[in-house]
């Protein structure tokens, strides 16, 4: 018997803040799951067509969170798959909801140090111009992880390879569906 079958009839919506590899991770995942992969970012940027920075700069970030609301909300409409959101994605409790509905959400969770060093390499993150990585995720972990703690599952990441990662996430929808079943 496939021991992954239970976990394909739900899409798994990846949350968590910059950094902690819901996009990286949330590949592999669904390479070993033999699900669809969706990345909400770069389906608001072809939606948008431009990049979420110049969407930012351009409309501001209210802008670019309704659009993004819109996005996932039609994401989870589609097949069951494995769904990478953006950091703030699930601060918004229109998106929450309809997460909380119609998929299962995993926090990733990882040290804020490990996170700075990581979003330090790219300077792409619009929340992070011009200021210090590690002030800005104390500032959004003080925010959000209240917030992200309503997730179905959290998994702490730590600073472990991304196949290691992985393998904690399936184990933890592993004993979710298994807890939902009995």
């Amino acid at each position: 018997m496939d021991r992954y079958a239970p976990l394909r009839h739900r899409t798994i919506a990846l949350v968590g803040l910059m950094g902690v590899g819901k996009s990286s991770v949330g590949r592999r995942l669904a390479n070993a799951l033999d699900l669809p992969f969706r990345d909400a970012d770069t389906e608001v940027e072809a939606a948008a067509g431009r990049s979420i920075s110049d969407i930012f700069v351009d409309l501001g970030e209210d802008a670019f969170r309704e659009g993004e609301r819109r996005v996932i909300a039609r994401l989870l409409d589609q097949e069951p798959h494995v769904l990478a959101t953006g950091g703030g994605a699930f601060m918004n409790e229109q998106t929450r909801a309809l997460i909380k509905s119609k998929a299962v959400s995993v926090w990733l969770k990882a040290d804020l140090e490990i996170l700075a060093r990581r979003v330090s390499r790219k300077d792409t993150r619009p929340l992070l111009a011009g200021k210090d990585p590690l002030v800005v995720l104390q500032s959004l972990a003080e925010a959000r992880y209240p917030v992200y703690a309503q997730a179905d599952i959290a998994v702490e990441t730590g600073d472990a390879a991304h196949h290691v990662t992985v393998e904690q996430v399936i184990e933890a929808l592993s004993a979710f569906f298994a807890e939902s079943a009995a």
